[in-house]
């Protein structure tokens, strides 16, 4: 996978991307990433991205012919999914992130001031991607984040990708308590199921637990998981003793 990353502050990167497991899969060339400078895109002697808005109003406004000339110099064509990291975006989940992990060609645009020219929503970008309801003063650490999630789920990027596949949010729920050693540290005890080595028992559990925190923490995530007549079954027990 390539990666390209449209920005006005090309220094933020690799960042946090240079480190720990995204770091090793750089270095070992499992994806590629550049950083390009929109102001180098610009015909100005003064490097100018962004201008005062038509019709008034606080703020500036990211200019469009930088960015097109940004892009238009990075896209393969037919091939690049380009997305604009922007609050207005759809709402970044796992999902998304695997369909984006099957690309060849990510191009990310760094949104930042007050909003983006209209025309590059319209006519430019592939798609709009927000990570949460809330504003930061920039798209780079969003795509930090996009980068993050969707090159830990390239083939040789984790040790084990069984891992990935139970993780939360794959299925729609939230993942079951872990515990490691020691057995008992403070009076406090791993569940005597774990250490009992029937694999039925503790697959059993483990399912059962992540139906229960996700009732309890995310119920809306159900509305989406797809259940098995075990996990109903598992749903309504646990419905059962949450009454009052």
């Amino acid at each position: 996978m390539e990666i390209d990353i449209i920005t006005t502050f090309p220094e933020m990167f690799p960042g946090p991307l240079g480190c720990s497991i995204i770091g090793r899969a750089l270095e070992r060339g499992l994806f590629k990433l550049a950083v390009h400078n929109l102001r180098d895109y610009t015909t100005d002697k003064h490097r100018i991205v962004d201008d005062t808005p038509y019709g008034g109003g606080a703020g500036m406004v990211m200019k469009p012919e930088p960015i097109f000339r940004a892009v238009g110099s990075l896209a393969h064509k037919g091939e690049s999914r380009i997305i604009l990291l922007c609050p207005q975006g759809e709402l970044f989940t796992q999902e998304k992130a695997w369909e984006l992990s099957r690309e060849n060609h990510l191009i990310l645009i760094c949104g930042h001031y007050e909003g983006i020219d209209e025309r590059v929503r319209q006519y430019l970008v592939t798609d709009e991607i927000s990570t949460g309801d809330y504003i930061l003063t920039g798209g780079e650490i969003p795509a930090m984040a996009l980068v993050d999630a969707v090159v830990r789920l390239l083939p040789g990027v984790l040790g084990e990708y069984s891992s990935v596949q139970e993780e939360t949010f794959t299925d729609n729920l939230l993942e079951y308590p872990q515990y490691t050693r020691p057995p008992e540290w403070e009076g406090m005890a791993v569940p005597s199921i774990l250490l009992s080595g029937h694999h039925e028992e503790i697959r059993r559990w483990r399912r059962r637990e992540s139906l229960k925190r996700t009732l309890r923490r995310r119920p809306d995530l159900l509305e989406r998981a797809v259940l098995t007549e075990e996990d109903l079954a598992l749903l309504q027990e646990i419905k059962g003793e949450m009454a009052p």
